[in-house]
């Protein structure tokens, strides 16, 4: 049935609109991002639903529901524990002892912008572009205090280096996981966008990097060393582990990867145990606890709530409202203009500029919808766009929105803007660079249309 040209269609693009409308003045209105997609989901499949009842066919939405419903549970159990260990690792002090132990290095501000970008670029692989963006924007906050401009860079630099870096890792962003556990990309073919990703974030940094003061910063207020709590360190290496089960449970098994990340997420509940039963409460002992004391137990379950919970309902309602949309019928016609007419590079490089207006998320999750038969050369080429086209300007990406708020007064939309065209440069110059390393891949289909 094509209600493309029906009342129903016209009403859910409306719904959708106005819902992502509300999203994007999050920061204005102070509305929850979840709740504007999530009531839209809820009425746009109502009103699919009651059109094909009306039509004797009253089981085809639901079928169609359960099959977005199968992908979703994926993405959702992967999230939760991925978030529930980032969690952990933030109250076990492991990311405060970084920032302190940064803060307390006697480096230029030019210094500290390479620094926290290297840093970002490295680390958003592992535990995700917003989570180090966050920590990169607190240990900046800190280290410029007063000195403006050298924070305003900084944190543009931070954006570029945690998207760029999250690119070429299934956990750095959440595109990249939906391409990975969709089957397209199998985990080690995402290496391949190393040097483009490389390309993204140094070519705008070297540009930047001549704007940062070359002075050092005052260190009168050094702030006393943090030491990690008790067991810190085996959170960190159990979240490699879970990493590596994840990975070897798609690879080996053939196993969805949220399996290997709720065993892993299991293997944190036993180690959490662990620690309440050997929990001593001590207000400062060095050796063991951290200078500022372990005063609590540790309690997995009081992770799990610290979810960014408003972060997964948010999947729910754009996976939901896109594949409403899909289902009714418009990205078809969309597939077919872009991937038809203007052909599969242009298409993916138009991805990444639209990314860079409207969140990836729901970008990625209609190309998914429409799902385009492309050679791997290609969804890398999406993957790497859709990441790092975010970068463009500051509202693009979920980092730039965070710091955006971290960095109130700082880090604005202008600030961003300013830098966008050495941005653009490094986009343009990080596509090249995929197209020519990776066009051995050119002909290479994708496992699922093998």
């Amino acid at each position: 049935m094509d209600l493309t040209t029906h009342w129903v269609g016209a009403a859910a693009i409306l719904l959708f609109v106005l819902a992502y409308s509300l999203v994007i003045t999050e920061e204005f209105t102070n509305l929850r991002k979840s709740k504007p997609v999530m009531l839209a989901a809820g009425v746009i499949w109502a009103l699919i639903a009651y059109q094909y009842s009306n039509s004797d066919l009253p089981h085809e939405a639901t079928d169609a529901v359960y099959e977005y419903l199968a992908e979703l549970a994926q993405l959702f159990l992967f999230l939760l524990a991925a978030m529930t260990y980032v969690n952990a690792m933030s109250e076990r002090n492991v990311f405060v002892a970084l920032r302190g132990w940064l803060v307390r290095r006697a480096y230029s501000y030019r210094t500290m912008f390479w620094i926290t970008g290297i840093l970002s670029f490295f680390l958003s692989p592992v535990i995700d572009n917003l989570t180090t963006a966050l920590v990169m924007c607190a240990v900046v906050l800190a280290i410029g205090k007063d000195n403006d401009r050298f924070i305003s860079i900084a944190c543009v630099n931070i954006v570029i280096a945690a998207n760029a870096g999250g690119a070429f890792s299934p956990f750095g962003d959440i595109t990249t996981l939906m391409v990975w556990q969709r089957g397209l990309i199998d985990f080690a073919t995402f290496l391949n966008l190393f040097l483009p990703s490389v390309v993204n974030f140094l070519v705008p940094a070297f540009l930047m990097s001549f704007a940062v003061p070359n002075d050092a910063p005052s260190r009168e207020q050094d702030e006393p060393p943090v030491v990690m709590k008790r067991g810190a360190r085996l959170v960190m290496f159990f979240f490699g582990c879970t990493i590596f089960l994840a990975v070897s449970f798609h690879n080996y098994l053939h196993l969805p990867p949220f399996m290997g990340m709720m065993t892993g997420l299991a293997i944190l509940k036993f180690f959490g145990f662990y620690l309440r039963k050997t929990h001593e409460t001590v207000i400062y002992d060095r050796r063991h606890y951290g200078e500022i004391g372990d005063t609590m137990p540790f309690d997995s379950f009081r992770e799990v709530s610290r979810v960014e919970w408003d972060t997964l309902l948010f999947f729910f309602g754009v996976i939901m409202c896109v594949g409403g949309l899909g289902f009714i019928g418009y990205l078809e016609g969309v597939s077919t203009y872009l991937y038809g007419e203007l052909g599969p590079t242009i298409a993916n490089i138009l991805v990444g500029v639209i990314s860079a207006l409207v969140d990836n998320i729901p970008v990625m999750v209609a190309v998914l919808e429409m799902n385009p038969a492309m050679s791997v050369q290609q969804w890398l080429l999406v993957t790497l766009t859709a990441g790092v086209g975010g970068s463009l300007l500051s509202i693009g990406s979920a980092a730039g929105i965070a710091l955006m708020g971290q960095a109130r007064g700082h880090y604005t939309f202008f600030r961003h803007l300013r830098w966008t065209p050495a941005i653009a440069l490094g986009y343009g110059l990080s596509i090249w660079t995929h197209l020519v390393i990776n066009s051995g891949l050119e002909n290479v289909l994708p496992e699922t249309l093998r």
